[in-house]
């Protein structure tokens, strides 16, 4: 029975005790975007590794492009990062992974850090990413960003990507997220044998292609193309100190 003493009005305390649930703090609503973009652009299609799609919706895409749109990063389409080089859509990221067949035993070469969240994609995955960009302002800003959600496992080299990273090679796993005209040759010589390399293959007006080589025991390579693609171009030059 409610004491005649409130008139119908009940004392703050208990009202707080019957809250509608609703009033609670609003869930993250980039999470929500995050789980639409899985379910919308990459299980409808056809992705359909678990572990790739578990770690499609964890990492926090938003915080990886430029604060200015990031309202726009769970969209199905690239986006500019500056000094001409773009986040790659969300199921290529996908698609690319995917296709690496990776886990946690493997090293993994990436080349074109861009934003870092490939690398990021691909550390949730693997047991050691190491990743080069040749753009020094993006290579920093990739390194700080991996490092502030926890990416300990991410080793960031500011450098020519064609020469990769011979002192860490061979690798286990090698991914291009830009497009040279020709597979370099010091890439296919650092990847281990068993070992798997994906890359967007063609040139900057022309038709490229995503393709998938896989080197034998012996050292042989055998290669496929698995998507019509449009990558920003593997930029070469001479070789900047590394660091």
């Amino acid at each position: 029975m409610i004491d005649s003493r409130w008139h119908g009005a009940w004392p703050a305390a208990l009202l707080i005790l019957f809250l509608p649930a609703a009033a609670a703090a609003p869930a993250d609503r980039y999470e929500s975007e995050r789980k639409a973009m899985v379910i919308g652009q990459l299980q409808e299609r056809d992705i359909r590794s678990p572990i790739v799609l578990r770690a499609m919706e964890k990492v926090p895409r938003h915080l990886f492009v430029p604060e200015a749109i990031r309202d726009n990063a769970y969209r199905d389409g690239p986006l500019p990062i500056g000094y001409g080089q773009t986040i790659s859509q969300p199921y290529i990221v996908a698609f690319m992974t995917e296709q690496l067949d990776l886990d946690s035993s493997h090293k993994v070469l990436e080349i074109g850090t861009g934003s870092g969240y490939q690398a990021a994609v691909l550390a949730e995955l693997a047991g050691e990413v190491y990743t080069i960009e040749i753009v020094e302002e993006l290579g920093q800003r990739a390194r700080r960003t991996l490092a502030g959600q926890g990416y300990t496992n991410v080793h960031v080299r500011i450098g020519n990507g064609y020469l990769g990273w011979p002192e860490q090679a061979p690798f286990d796993r090698i991914i291009l997220t830009a497009a040279p005209e020709q597979l370099p040759d010091t890439l296919v010589e650092q990847l281990k044998p068993g070992g798997r390399l994906i890359a967007p293959v063609g040139p900057r007006y022309g038709t490229q292609e995503i393709i998938v080589l896989d080197k034998s025991r012996d050292g042989t390579t055998h290669r496929r193309s698995v998507l019509p693609v449009a990558f920003v171009p593997m930029v070469q030059q001479p070789d900047p100190a590394l660091r």
